[in-house]
């Protein structure tokens, strides 16, 4: 299994509402994109100086899947809209 981890820190204009638009837009690829195993998207609450806003946590059954994944239509829009709402992103991907 594949674990493709995101954190995202988001621009501080409209930031609750973006936050909950995100959020809702990746929580809709599951029914979207096949490869998709599972998604898990949650919004900080600690607010923290080290902390990031929001975190997505997706799991794939094998690296090829996540490749698809990655360049999906449903996928690409939505990184879309979060290059604009975001200042900074991390990613971990990994196998288990």
């Amino acid at each position: 299994m594949i674990v493709h981890i995101v954190m995202f820190k988001f621009k501080e204009e409209n930031k609750a509402s973006n936050l909950k638009i995100v959020e809702e837009k990746l929580n809709g690829l599951v029914s979207k994109i096949g490869e998709l195993k599972s998604i898990e998207v949650g919004i900080d609450f600690n607010q923290s100086e080290r902390a990031f806003d929001l975190s997505l946590y997706s799991t794939f059954d094998s690296r090829e899947d996540l490749g698809a994944y990655t360049v999906h239509e449903e996928h690409l829009k939505v990184v879309s809209l979060i290059k604009k709402v975001t200042s900074e992103s991390k990613v971990v991907d990994y196998e288990i």
